[in-house]
């Protein structure tokens, strides 16, 4: 039986506009998907730029107006890569337009912002995800399966990092990542800390903030220099619903790391732990092992950890960051068409947004604030 087709407009073609066509390559040739994917157009900010990622990405169109992708009439889903503080304009656009939004994370600079994302999208009945592909290792599965089975007994402490040196250079251009729309280090990659926090041990109630500027300015471009008024570091000691405490770090400066995104989770029966530099194993500890016996164990990623057998029916020959992006195109299409639910849709978008202002207003008045609703 024929597929329907589902056309994609993509906008941006930077580092995660190309990691999302690797996804939408790869996930038909892995997953039995609900629809056949069709790369219709393609926008980005010259036509000799938006020309060529057509041809290299394997697009049928391209143009310079995100616009004409979110009003093309054959255009069923609008894919947005663009800088962060414009997701919010392209993304109501194309929701009016009645178009499925798939975004990268932050799904927008302020929650209000998030919120009135989330809601549009609710009220017009369109799908919509959030790019937190991390969350779609399958070790992650495995930690989240294994805690709610109670392997771990009651969970008492929760570690979390995202550490990277992109940023670490102080002479480094003045970004859009840098103006206070872009967000800083905990909403450009401590968001994934927080994401991976709450998947793990559930809903964030109460946090202490800590975010700092460490370059206080940056070339401009120009020959003169530009103040940075976001964090370069954004640290939160947390307290989760179920009683566990914890602390969480995004920091773009950390001379050295280029994706040290880990967690150490401790129960009353045995503890995890993972690091992004090696994502395909996962450390357990079994506090249940025989004095003169314990210490943590090295679990593999295989074919028993669904859905790496998709990709390799071999254990210990690793996914890779691409694949993880398959994996989440594949469950937002089976939510477009209805047969599952949304995996990280603008309301958990929104959610992760509320949590990083919680962190950054708890900073600014050095103290303890509840995590709103």
């Amino acid at each position: 039986m024929t597929k329907p087709k589902l056309r994609i407009g993509l906008i941006g073609t930077g580092f995660m506009g190309k990691t999302h066509v690797f996804g939408f390559a790869s996930a038909p040739r892995v997953f039995e998907l609900p629809y056949e994917i069709e790369l219709h157009s393609v926008a980005d900010i010259t036509p000799e730029a938006a020309a060529r990622a057509a041809r290299t990405l394997g697009f049928a169109h391209s143009t310079t107006d995100w616009r004409e992708i979110v009003h093309h009439p054959e255009i069923d889903m609008v894919d947005i890569t663009a800088p962060n503080a414009l997701h919010k304009e392209m993304a109501l656009a194309a929701i009016a337009a009645g178009k499925h939004v798939y975004c990268e994370k932050p799904l927008a600079p302020l929650a209000a912002d998030a919120r009135e994302m989330a809601d549009a999208a609710e009220a017009r009945g369109v799908k919509t995800q959030v790019g937190f592909n991390y969350l779609c290792n399958p070790m992650l599965g495995l930690a989240r399966e294994m805690i709610e089975a109670g392997e771990l007994g009651e969970i008492r402490g929760y570690r979390g990092l995202h550490a990277e040196d992109y940023m670490a250079d102080a002479d480094g251009v003045h970004t859009f990542r840098h103006d206070p729309a872009g967000g800083g280090a905990l909403a450009d990659i401590g968001s994934h800390a927080l994401a991976t926090a709450e998947y793990l041990c559930g809903p964030i109630s109460r946090v202490m903030g800590d975010c700092v500027t460490m370059i206080a300015d940056r070339p401009d471009g120009r020959g003169g220099r530009k103040a940075v008024t976001v964090d370069d570091i954004g640290r939160a000691f947390l307290r989760f619903e179920n009683g566990a405490t914890g602390s969480i770090e995004g920091n773009w400066i950390a001379t050295g790391r280029k994706m040290q995104h880990d967690f150490e989770i401790y129960g009353t029966k045995g503890s995890l732990a993972f690091s992004q530099e090696h994502f395909n194993v996962l450390h357990y500890f079994n506090g249940a092992d025989a004095r003169g016996r314990q210490g943590f164990r090295r679990i593999e990623a295989g074919p028993d950890h669904a859905p790496y057998g998709l990709f390799c029916v071999a254990a210990g020959h690793q996914l890779g960051f691409n694949d993880l992006k398959a994996i989440e195109v594949a469950g937002y299409l089976n939510a477009i068409a209805g047969i599952a639910p949304e995996p990280f849709n603008f309301r958990k978008g929104l959610r992760i947004q509320t949590l990083v202002e919680t962190i950054h207003r708890s900073s600014q008045e050095e103290r303890w604030l509840d995590v709103p609703a």
